[in-house]
């Protein structure tokens, strides 16, 4: 096991500095040109690795999907990544690629060109001491995901029915943990309609919008249960034109939170379900759950041990995770397909200044997943 490992880390000066490289690349979601340069950028370097580009899905706005293939047999293993991050065009000129105290620092490294990365050395791994996995390597190079994976979620839930394990290359968050469950997502948008009038003559006859929506503001967040781990936020509020005019229109932007299918169904009817408080206000409300809870199972856990096992073989230990935030995991997980998450880059920081990646860890993140892809029964 040592063999795949060692040859990793011979490899760690040309992982960092193909990271660099992508990294340096700005690569924001709704940059369709530029992130569809970072998607052959890295084709290009799968390709190379011994990877065939099976199918290509061309987006008219988003950036192109890709399905890359490694390997023979009628049953795959898919392993999911994205091209995408949530950074603004130009950042990696005001913030380019930089080693401080052993940590590669800079715009997406972690989330998640640091996890693209681990998944190609790992192939890399496979071709360099000609190794055929038992099952077929399907890799799935997405665009969306930082948005909710719009136009990429058919494509992924149907590779995932055709997978026997999904493994996903999001980053291990401040420790070595590896993903065994993760919160579900509801997004819903809430529209108030009021009666607008003059704020100093007439007020009596206007029906301020704000307030109904400062009204409907508590009660959503009373729903929150950390106990229970149920969060629901209301992030983005509007209203209002000018100071003194009653409000006829105010709206708000609700994020949800929930450990199980049970919870996200009865939260999200209650969200739909919201009542006016004031008379001749007017609620309009949509959304619902974007991404299904992905919930411990069994057979997860049992894929997890196995990592766990292998870890400890190459010299290091990783713990099982519980995350609030959401992937594509959560997608395939909810499927039935025994899902492993977070076998990406070692890092922290994801949608943050302070964004980073171990360097010294990303071979061992790599032999992993090499030894994972093989080891599978």
């Amino acid at each position: 096991m040592s063999q795949i490992l060692d040859y990793l880390r011979s490899q760690q000066p040309a992982m960092v500095a193909l990271l660099a490289q992508w990294v340096n690349h700005d690569s924001p979601t709704f940059q369709k040109a530029a992130v569809d340069t970072m998607g052959r950028m890295v084709i290009q370097a799968f390709v190379e690795a011994g990877a065939v580009v099976a199918d290509t899905y061309p987006q008219p706005q988003m950036g192109d999907h890709y399905r890359l293939t490694y390997g023979q047999g009628d049953e795959q293993i898919l392993i999911l990544c994205h091209l995408d991050t949530v950074w603004p065009p130009d950042e990696a000129r005001q913030r380019p690629f930089t080693i401080e105290n052993g940590r590669g620092c800079g715009p997406g490294v972690h989330d998640m060109k640091g996890g693209t990365l681990i998944g190609l050395f790992a192939l890399k791994a496979l071709q360099h001491f000609q190794l055929q996995p038992q099952y077929k390597v399907v890799f799935l190079l997405t665009s969306d995901e930082e948005v909710g994976s719009s136009t990429s979620r058919s494509i992924i839930e149907a590779e995932g029915k055709r997978s026997r394990r999904c493994f996903v290359l999001e980053g291990a968050h401040n420790q070595s943990v590896l993903t065994t469950s993760r919160k579900g997502v509801g997004r819903f948008r809430l529209v108030v309609t009021g009666v607008s009038a003059h704020a100093g003559v007439e007020p009596h006859k206007g029906v301020s919008a704000i307030e109904e929506l400062a009204r409907q503001i508590q009660s959503l967040h009373a729903m929150s249960d950390f106990e229970r781990g149920i969060t629901v936020n209301v992030g983005v509020i509007s209203g209002g034109e000018r100071p003194n005019v009653i409000a006829a229109r105010a709206t708000a932007e609700i994020d949800l939170r929930v450990t199980s299918q049970a919870d996200g169904e009865a939260v999200s009817q209650k969200i739909l379900g919201l009542q006016p408080h004031l008379p001749g206000a007017q609620l309009k409300i949509t959304g619902g759950i974007t991404r299904g809870p992905f919930e411990e199972t069994p057979q997860g856990l049992a894929l997890f041990r196995q990592a766990q096992t292998i870890a400890e073989d190459l010299g290091f230990t990783v713990e099982k995770f519980s995350s609030g935030g959401g992937s594509d995991g959560n997608l395939v997980a909810a499927l039935g397909v025994p899902t492993l998450d977070g076998l990406g880059s070692l890092g922290g920081g994801a949608h943050a200044l302070t964004e980073y990646t171990v360097l010294d860890a990303l071979p061992l993140r790599a032999a992993l997943l090499a030894e994972l892809i093989m080891q599978l029964e």
